[in-house]
């Protein structure tokens, strides 16, 4: 079938293959360096007590079979391992179906761990690596050219995103379609980067342009990704510079490397790279490939029904597999950013002139003279849920008594998490509390007296002194 295949994409495929696996590399790396602490067998939210009560069904994992953390760590750096091979194209060394395969071992681990993630892996992006990494099994290797399909498919993925992302903020707080929202969001997004401080203190004229020109590129420009060329390769080119844009001004984990590695597939480079006599695709792949469009379209009624419905939901998978999800971020954004800042004090009996120590994350707002790092594309889970207990208790209520418990044990994986401890492990502290802060960045007249980006007034006692009440 000569519609079949396209020759004019096969650098685009290349660059879509090669940084897909780097976010492979990416997301496997952070779950072996976290995990322990986070779903671990002595976790804050372990997996074996996990999968006691949801059934295969609903999560399908490796881990419902069998789960230690040795056997994670396995899993883990087998990820690692295949997307390093990937990276290095080993994919293109295989035949056609073992190239296939070898794509589809990271889909599979990284499935086996988002179903059993829990909280620390509720995240659209998970959903979104994951659709995408299906993809990827099927769009070929040297031995021929893209499938058209697959290569719609990406598109219409790509689409969904920006599409769904744009009308969550349209229909959602009122600033965005006031041109303000910007007004707020690099001082209260999830975690700052290194220069969010100055992206904030842009002019405000400025920040109304800033919006303006994301509505453009999130709702009129995905419709001209199912154009003719080049005005499509146009089209991605301007979502992958607001993806930069997006990229410089705060830590958003691998959400916008995976966009720009989505717009990379729609590039054309004119058959560039392409064999002069490009093989034919063998026909059991032309009938694995149209079957699981087919599939995929047939499930992506679901999602495009979401997009146009009033009560349009975000960041949601439609089934266990994570094959069609929606997608959208920050419909409502804060106006005042809180912290919640953890401390802990030697004293057996707290008193008001008690002296208690701040325990710093690496991501998240802290020590006021501290300035943000950049983190992104790795994903500091423990920093970004510390971002919703501030917003809402309720975000905390499953994992942030446990993960006291275990500040108050000096569990050497918890404290692996943060950036500075202010307790020896083998001495932790007799009691631990957390208070709320009211954070905002400093002026740069402030900026210049204190050297402090931010500044901090206290709200409320978060959780008050407390301790483990059975023997160490």
């Amino acid at each position: 079938m000569e519609w079949f295949t396209a020759d004019q994409y096969w650098i685009g495929r290349l660059v879509f293959q090669r940084a897909l696996a780097a976010v492979y590399l990416v997301a496997f790396l952070g779950a072996a360096l976290q995990f322990r602490a986070l779903i671990g067998e002595r976790g804050m939210l372990p997996v074996p007590r996990y999968v006691e009560r949801v059934p295969f069904r609903r999560a399908p994992s490796i881990f419902q079979l069998h789960y230690s953390d040795r056997f994670f760590a396995v899993v883990a750096w087998t990820g690692c391992g295949c997307a390093l091979a990937l990276l290095a194209g080993a994919d293109g060394l295989l035949p056609l179906w073992g190239g296939m395969l070898l794509w589809l071992v990271p889909w599979a681990l990284y499935l086996s761990i988002v179903n059993v993630g829990q909280t620390w892996y509720g995240f659209g992006w998970e959903s979104l690596l994951l659709e995408v990494g299906f993809l990827a099994v099927f769009l070929g290797n040297d031995e021929t050219a893209p499938p058209v399909l697959v290569l719609f498919l990406l598109r219409w993925v790509l689409f969904r995103v920006e599409f769904g992302a744009g009308l969550i903020k349209m229909r959602g707080d009122a600033c965005w379609r006031k041109l303000t929202c910007l007004y707020f969001h690099h001082e209260t997004q999830p975690m700052p980067g290194p220069l969010s401080w100055f992206f904030h203190h842009l002019p405000r004229p400025l920040h109304r342009v800033e919006v303006a020109a994301n509505h453009f590129t999130q709702l009129v420009v995905p419709v001209l990704l199912f154009t003719p060329q080049p005005i499509a390769t146009a089209a991605a080119c301007l979502m992958i510079a607001t993806q930069l844009w997006l990229v410089l001004s705060g830590n958003f984990s691998w959400l916008n490397w995976v966009t720009i590695v989505l717009a990379a597939s729609v590039l054309n480079f004119g058959g560039a790279g392409a064999p002069s006599h490009s093989p034919a695709p063998p026909i059991w792949y032309e009938v694995v490939v149209i079957a699981v469009a087919a599939l995929l379209l047939g499930l992506s009624y679901r999602p495009a029904r979401n997009l146009f419905s009033r009560r349009q939901i975000m960041n949601y998978s439609f089934d266990p597999l994570h094959l069609v999800n929606a997608y959208g971020a920050f419909g409502s954004v804060s106006r005042v950013r809180q912290e919640v800042v953890i401390e802990g004090t030697a004293d057996t009996t707290p008193r008001q002139e008690s002296e208690w120590r701040e325990y710093e994350f690496k991501g998240k707002p802290g020590d006021v003279r501290r300035w943000p790092r950049q983190f992104a594309p790795y994903h500091l889970r423990l920093d970004w849920m510390m971002w919703f207990a501030a917003l809402s208790p309720a975000y905390a209520r499953s994992w942030f008594g446990p993960l006291v418990e275990r500040l108050l044990d000096g569990d050497r994986d918890t404290l692996r998490l943060l950036r500075h401890v202010p307790f020896p492990q083998d001495a932790p502290p007799a009691y631990i509390r957390a208070r709320l802060y009211r954070y905002r960045y400093t002026t740069w007249r402030e900026l210049r007296a204190t050297g402090a980006c931010w500044e901090r007034t206290y709200v409320r006692e978060f959780l008050l002194p407390t301790r483990i009440s059975s023997p160490r």
